[in-house]
C-alpha cells in the first residue's frame, strides 16, 4: 500500500514500540492517531510525533467505541488498524490463578478482537484495509513463568488466523508481527522506558517490520513475520 496520506490508527502508541511504529509511518507520510492510558503523556507524545491523541484503553469496549468514532468525525475512516496494545505478568505456574488472567485477556485478547471488529466494519464498507496484531514470540513458544502472558498471545495469533482466513475474500490483509525480547516500558509499573541494550533489538526493528509488511504491494502479504535479535546472548 501506499502510506502517504493513509489512516491509521496505533493502539498503546504512547510508549515503546507503539510510538517507534507511529513514528515510522509518520515519515512514511500517513495520518497516525494512538491511544494510551496515561492522558498526560499520551497528550506529550502525540505533540511530539505529529500524532492524533485520542483517549482509549483496550480493556474496556465503551471507550473503544468512541475512539473509532472520533476516527469517524475526524477522518471519516480509517485504512489500517494496528493492535499493538498489550500488558503481561508472569509466576510460577503453582501461582496461577484466575484473576491473573482476567488481568491480562482483556488488553491482549478482548481489546484487540473488539478494535478488529470495528476496524472490519469500515474497511467492507469501503472494499479495503489493513490490520497488523503485534503478538510476540511468546505466541509461537512456551516459555518458563509464562503460562498467562504467552496464553494471551497464543490466543491473539489464533484470532489472527481466523481473521485472515474470513478476510481474505473481502480485500482486507490480516498479519501478525511476533517481536521477541525489546527492551520497551512493558511490564514497568510507572511506564518509563527500560535502558536499550546492545544486543537486543530497539522498538525501531519492529517499527520497520510494520512499514515494510505494509509497503507490500496490495496483491499480496506477509502472513507472520517473527523479529529476533541475531545474537543477544
Amino acid at each position: 500500500m501506499n502510506l502517504d496520506k493513509a489512516r491509521i490508527l496505533v493502539t498503546g502508541g504512547s510508549s515503546g514500540l507503539g510510538k517507534a511504529m507511529a513514528a515510522a509511518l509518520i515519515a512514511k507520510g500517513a495520518h497516525v492517531a494512538i491511544t494510551g492510558r496515561d492522558p498526560d503523556k499520551l497528550q506529550r507524545v502525540a505533540e511530539e510525533l505529529g500524532a492524533t491523541p485520542l483517549e482509549g484503553r483496550m480493556d474496556r469496549e465503551s471507550e473503544l467505541m468512541q475512539v473509532f468514532a472520533q476516527l469517524d468525525a475526524r477522518w471519516g475512516g480509517l485504512d489500517v488498524l494496528i493492535n499493538n496494545a498489550g500488558i503481561g505478568r508472569f509466576e510460577p505456574m503453582q501461582e496461577v490463578e484466575q484473576s491473573h488472567f482476567d488481568e491480562v485477556f482483556p488488553t491482549n485478547v478482548y481489546g484487540p478482537a473488539l478494535a478488529g471488529r470495528e476496524a472490519v466494519k469500515r474497511f467492507m464498507a469501503q472494499g479495503y484495509g489493513h490490520i497488523i496484531n503485534v503478538a510476540s514470540s511468546a505466541g509461537v513458544k512456551g516459555f518458563k513463568n509464562g503460562t498467562v502472558y504467552a496464553a494471551s498471545k497464543f490466543a491473539l495469533r489464533g484470532m489472527t488466523e481466523c481473521w485472515r482466513e474470513e478476510l481474505r475474500p473481502h480485500n482486507i490483509r490480516v498479519m501478525l508481527i511476533n517481536p521477541s525480547a525489546v527492551p520497551t516500558a512493558f511490564n514497568v509499573a510507572d511506564r518509563s522506558e527500560k535502558e536499550l541494550r546492545d544486543k537486543m533489538l530497539t522498538p525501531n526493528e519492529i517499527a520497520h517490520a510494520a512499514v515494510a509488511v505494509l509497503e507490500l504491494d496490495d496483491r499480496g502479504f506477509i502472513p507472520e513475520l517473527g523479529v529476533w535479535a541475531t545474537n543477544p546472548f
